[in-house]
């Protein structure tokens, strides 16, 4: 114990030196973070009594993320057809029940097709009338969309929605992504390009989306300039292959068995 208080000392004293060089200082850093470690893993050895495996803090932002993710799928459904205008932004799910074949293993489960958020009017707000009708505009343009489309029915949609506090609504819909993998989102990189906002085809340089390549109807997206991202067998091909690896949630018991079981992995 004596020789390692006096090598500390030591690195103390080096540490404290003005004329270090900025590779040696480096070095020397290294080492601290090292010896760090080390007086860590002797101090959990030494200790009889043991840390805890997880602490849970409900302030931590994506642990709120994961609950609010949960309040809106304890939501009721209604239809994406009939929403009518309310005040309040948040966070939101599509599902769909009809018949498009592509779409058979989701069809009627608690497995969103996509998901989203509408953040608030104003950054400030601490009121539904505050944040404005944010979350039902939002769903309202999805209607509008799902109506353009030539071989969708927009009775075939339902959706569940959960106006939010605002500034909690992102790491919400984060969660959501993550658990349910929805293909209609364009992170999961499948048939992205539904929530987009259109312009004049003419003064776009993108190609068109996997979702307007699959859902024709959308004046701004299919015009003969545009290249599709994806061609139809690609996309179908893609999409098989996501559903047949991933979780599909049956029923609202899966759901929460996922919530629970990823309750426990938190480190």
């Amino acid at each position: 114990m004596q020789k390692f208080q006096a090598d500390l000392a030591a690195l103390l004293e080096e540490g404290a030196s003005e004329g270090l060089t900025a590779p040696a200082r480096k070095k020397l850093i290294e080492e601290a973070h090292e010896i760090q470690e080390q007086l860590t893993k002797l101090l959990r050895a030494v200790d009889p009594v043991k840390l805890p495996s997880a602490v849970f803090d409900p302030s931590e932002p994506k642990l709120v993320g994961s609950f609010t993710a949960l309040a809106m799928v304890a939501q009721p459904e209604m239809p994406l057809a009939s929403v009518e205008r309310f005040y309040g932004s948040g966070i939101y799910a599509l599902y769909y029940k009809g018949g498009f074949p592509l779409y058979g293993p989701i069809r009627s489960t608690e497995t969103p097709i996509y998901v989203g958020k509408a953040d608030p009017a104003l950054g400030s707000a601490r009121t539904p009338v505050q944040q404005g009708e944010r979350l039902a505009g939002r769903l309202a343009d999805h209607r509008r969309n799902v109506n353009k489309a030539d071989n969708l029915d927009i009775d075939d949609f339902t959706c569940r929605a959960l106006v939010v506090q605002s500034g909690w609504q992102s790491a919400a819909e984060s969660y959501l992504i993550h658990l349910f993998q929805p293909i209609w989102n364009k992170e999961i990189g499948l048939i992205f390009g539904f929530g987009k906002h259109g312009d004049a085809a003419t003064t776009r340089a993108n190609k068109r989306s996997p979702w307007d390549t699959l859902h024709q109807g959308r004046g701004w997206a299919g015009a003969d300039a545009l290249e599709d991202a994806k061609t139809p067998m690609q996309i179908e091909t893609e999409v098989s292959n996501h559903l047949s690896k991933g979780k599909i949630f049956s029923d609202l018991e899966a759901v929460l068995e996922a919530f629970v079981r990823e309750l426990r992995q938190k480190k």
